[in-house]
C-alpha cells in the first residue's frame, strides 16, 4: 500500500470494454477479462469504485437519427448501464471480489439506490462499487456521471480506460504521425476539443481539481503501473 500513488479511484469503463468481437452486447469472457484488472488493482489494496457506459447495448445516437425524444434515449441508456454493471459485478463476485451496485435510478429488486455515504462505507471496508444508471438525469453522459461521483466519493483520481495508451492529437488508428501528450491541462482538453471526456465532465474535474488519467485497460500492467504512480497513458490536470 505504502508504494501505490492513490488510495481511492474511480474507473470509467465505455460499455464496449464488456463487448465481444461484434463490438455489441455483454460477452461472459470479456466481463471476466475486466474483473480480472479491476481485481488486480484491488489487490494492491486500492479502493475502487466503476462507472459503465452502455454503447454495447444502446446508442441513444440511433434513435435520435430516427425522430427519438432525446429524454426517452437517454433513460434507455442509463437502463442499459444497470445491465452492464450487473454483468460487471457477477464476473467481480466469481473472481472473489465484493461489489456493490448502486443505481441512480431506483430499482430495488436489483441494485441499492445510490446513496454518498453508504457508496464511501462499502469503499472503505475494500467492495468495489458500481455506479449504474448514470447520473439519474437524461442529458448527462455517463462521462459527466463518472466525473460527478469521483468528486462525491473523494476518489483521488479519475481512470479514463479506453483502446488506446493515452491522448493524441489525432486519431493515432487512422494517423501514424499522431502524437501522444504525455499531460495536458483541463484548458488544453477544452481548447483543442481533445475527445477524452465530453466538456462538462472535463468541466467538473477542473472546478474540483480532480485529476484525469487515460490509459489503456487492456495493455499489461499499465493499471497497476499508473496506481504506483509510474509514467503511464496521459494525466490531465490543472
Amino acid at each position: 500500500m505504502q508504494n501505490n500513488k492513490f488510495k481511492r479511484v474511480l474507473l470509467k469503463l465505455g460499455g464496449e470494454s464488456l463487448a465481444g468481437p461484434s463490438g455489441y452486447g455483454i460477452d461472459p469472457l470479456q466481463a471476466e477479462a475486466v474483473a480480472a484488472r479491476v481485481k488486480d488493482v484491488r489487490t494492491m489494496g486500492i479502493e475502487v469504485a466503476i462507472v459503465i457506459g452502455a454503447g454495447n447495448l444502446w446508442r441513444g445516437k440511433q434513435g435520435l437519427e430516427r425522430g427519438m425524444e432525446r429524454a426517452t434515449a437517454d433513460y434507455m441508456g442509463m437502463l442499459a448501464t444497470v445491465m452492464n454493471a450487473m454483468a460487471l459485478m457477477d464476473a467481480l463476485e466469481r473472481a472473489g471480489v465484493y461489489t456493490r451496485v448502486q443505481s441512480a435510478i431506483e430499482m430495488r429488486a436489483v441494485a441499492e439506490p445510490y446513496i454518498r455515504r453508504r457508496a464511501i462505507r462499502h469503499l472503505e471496508k475494500g467492495r468495489v462499487v458500481i455506479f449504474g444508471a448514470g447520473t439519474g438525469n437524461p442529458f448527462f453522459s455517463t462521462d459527466t456521471a463518472a466525473a460527478l461521483r469521483a468528486v462525491e466519493v473523494d476518489a483521488d483520481v479519475l481512470i479514463k480506460a479506453t483502446k488506446v495508451d493515452g491522448v493524441y492529437d489525432a486519431d493515432p488508428h487512422k494517423s501514424p504521425d499522431a502524437n501522444k501528450f504525455d499531460t495536458l491541462t483541463y484548458i488544453d482538453v477544452l481548447n483543442r476539443r481533445l475527445e477524452v471526456m465530453d466538456s462538462t465532465a472535463i468541466s467538473l474535474c477542473m472546478d474540483n481539481n480532480l485529476p484525469i488519467l487515460v490509459v489503456n485497460l487492456w495493455a499489461p500492467d499499465a493499471l497497476e503501473r499508473a496506481m504506483r504512480g509510474e509514467k503511464v497513458g496521459t494525466m490531465v490536470t490543472a
